[in-house]
Order: structure tokens, then sequence, then C-alpha cells
């Protein structure tokens, strides 16, 4: 059997969060994701139009003092002005850094900060992915 059609690419991440309505308020009202449905008082599915983040309520008793799993996710950004002008938004509105913008080997410029539950969280200027 032969390899089937390649994917479209990775556009769903699904997050636990012990606290998700401070996720949503990040994730919507900062970076600036709608509500795309909310099956219940637990779950919450965003999207920015090209992509879905799902999350949800992490269930009582489930221990969160372990290592995150996760490394981090990232935010695609058209340009890379567009990275600087995300850092000043989201550090004026005390939002925790881990880096500063930066430029790397490839030509990409990014940053890392967490959002209320300490995933990480990457605004990234990728060439490739911008087209550019």
């Amino acid at each position: 059997m032969s390899r089937p059609p390649a994917t479209i690419g990775m556009r769903h991440v699904a997050l636990f969060v012990p606290d998700l309505e401070a996720c949503e308020r990040f994730y919507v009202e900062l970076l600036g994701m709608d509500v795309e449905w909310r099956p219940d008082p637990d779950n919450v599915y965003l999207t920015s139009g090209q992509d879905n983040l799902a999350l949800h309520r992490l269930p009582a008793g489930v221990a969160t003092d372990g290592p995150q799993r996760l490394d981090h996710i990232g935010f695609m950004l058209a340009r890379p002005e567009d990275v600087d002008a995300w850092y000043e938004f989201l550090l004026a509105r005390s939002v925790k850094m881990k880096t500063a913008p930066r430029t790397h080997r490839d030509g990409a410029r990014s940053f890392y900060c967490l959002d209320p539950c300490d995933t990480v969280v990457q605004m990234i200027f990728h060439p490739p992915l911008a087209g550019k």
C-alpha cells in the first residue's frame, strides 16, 4: 500500500489548562482569536481563521507538577517587524516573557512568552511560511 496524499499541515492544537477562563482571555483578548465553538463550560475552541486551538479545562485530580510535555506553540507573523510590535504590545499588558525578540540564523525572527497557565507561546516570522 502506498502512502496517502500529504497532509495540508498541522493547524490544530489541544491543551489542558488549569484556568480555562484566563487562557481564553489571553488568546481572544490579547492575541485576537475568535471563539469558534463552546460545547460546554469546560471546553472552548478558538480560531484565527486558518487554525484551531482547543482549550480543555484540566480535570480535577490530574497532577500538573510534572514537566511540560509540549515545548511550545507558535503563531506565525507576516513580517519581521510584527515580532517587535507584538513583543511591545504583550509586554505592556504584563504578559510574562521568556525571551526578547531575536533574529535566527535562518532569517526567522521570534520571541517566547507564557500564557496564563504557563504554556510557552512563540510569536514568529518565518520567511518560508510567510511567503517571503
